[in-house]
């Protein structure tokens, strides 16, 4: 919890100084030392009602993009409040522009070649093969009729064996032409072979995941909030190059905002989870509620009993409260506050 054991702030903070010297008390983290005070603060603290000292803390949201680059614009300012899903930062994406340009356009050609495969041949050359298929038909008929003319001539031994023969022959021939022109033709209108077509397609799908990729990556540029909060701090300038996965925005939604005080081990009793606690500070005009939503398992000690674990009296348990939306959007992280814990009806 501490950055250096709280023994050492304690010896820090309570060292004799030489006559005409200053403790140097800037050497304290400011959320240490409040915690340090509160945890100070606690043992007569308790005694006052069940009252217990604490302090306002924040879970930050950090935004960054997982892609580096030159933060060209910087939309929101430290202490502006933001809405989900409006633009906080840009980083320059030319290069994931050109990226999605390229993708797309090798997308179209993977795609007009699947339909020009799919198609089969163009409509000029399936034209040529039908009027091949005609004139082959023709003279199928032609020589169909020569044979049944030869057939009675040589019943009629007009013609010669051989003659016949012949005649049969062109007929056969002609037949086998129609037939290959006709199996020509359907192939044609079939368009490429299974293995072509199935390649081509496995081509379009591998080019469409890959203008995806390329179409994430220059969105990544772009970075928008995640929910209605307040701009905690902006950690780059523009101009300035960003690493990827280095915040540029820190935000601070409401329902982030808790209240965390520190209870001694005598009272721990006393609170539950689900229990609403009244939380005030200097200045509040009114208290603000809070319900209890987590209770330390692990004990701290205060000061000045560190070594003394024997004194179970000096025990303290940190104990987390959440607020209202409504509420929590009014509240300042680090606040120090005043936490009294409301006690069930009997």
């Amino acid at each position: 919890m501490f950055d250096k054991p709280i023994a050492s702030y304690y010896l820090l903070l309570t060292r004799k100084q030489p006559k005409g010297k200053i403790v140097a008390f800037n050497r304290v983290p400011i959320r240490d030392a409040i915690l340090l005070a509160a945890i100070l603060a606690t043992g007569c603290s308790s005694k006052q009602n069940g009252l217990f000292q604490g302090y306002l803390e924040g879970e930050f949201v950090y935004v960054a993009s997982p892609l580096g680059g030159l933060l060209t614009n910087l939309v929101v300012a430290r202490g502006a409040e933001v809405t989900k899903g409006q633009l906080l930062f840009e980083l320059e994406r030319d290069a994931e522009s050109a990226a999605v340009l390229e993708a797309a356009q090798k997308l179209s050609q993977a795609k007009a070649r699947l339909e020009d495969l799919t198609k089969g041949k163009r409509p000029t050359e399936i034209a040529a093969l039908e009027a091949q298929l005609e004139r082959a038909k023709a003279n199928l008929r032609l020589s169909e009729l020569e044979l049944s003319r030869s057939i009675k001539l040589r019943d009629d031994n007009v013609i010669s064996p051989d003659e016949l023969d012949r005649a049969k022959a062109r007929r056969d021939a002609d037949q086998a032409q129609v037939a290959s022109l006709v199996a020509e033709l359907e192939t044609a209108r079939l368009g490429a072979r299974e293995g072509e077509i199935e390649a081509a397609k496995a081509e379009v799908q591998a080019l469409a995941a890959a203008l995806a990729k390329a179409e994430w990556s220059l969105n990544q540029k772009k970075q928008f909030a995640p929910a209605d909060a307040r701009v905690h701090d902006t950690l780059y300038r523009v101009g300035e190059w960003v690493a990827p996965g280095n915040p540029v925005v820190s935000l601070l939604p409401p329902t982030n905002t808790k209240v965390r005080f520190f209870v001694p081990q005598t009272e721990l009793a006393s609170v539950k989870i689900g229990q609403r606690v009244s939380v005030t500070w200097d200045g509040a005009a009114t208290p603000y509620g809070a319900t209890i939503n987590y209770i330390s398992t692990q004990a701290e000690f205060t000061p000045p009993v560190i070594y003394s674990q024997e004194n179970r009296a000096k025990l303290v348990f940190m104990v987390e409260g959440i607020f209202p939306p409504a509420q929590a959007n009014e509240l300042r992280v680090g606040q120090p506050v005043d936490v009294r814990p409301e006690r069930a009806a009997r």
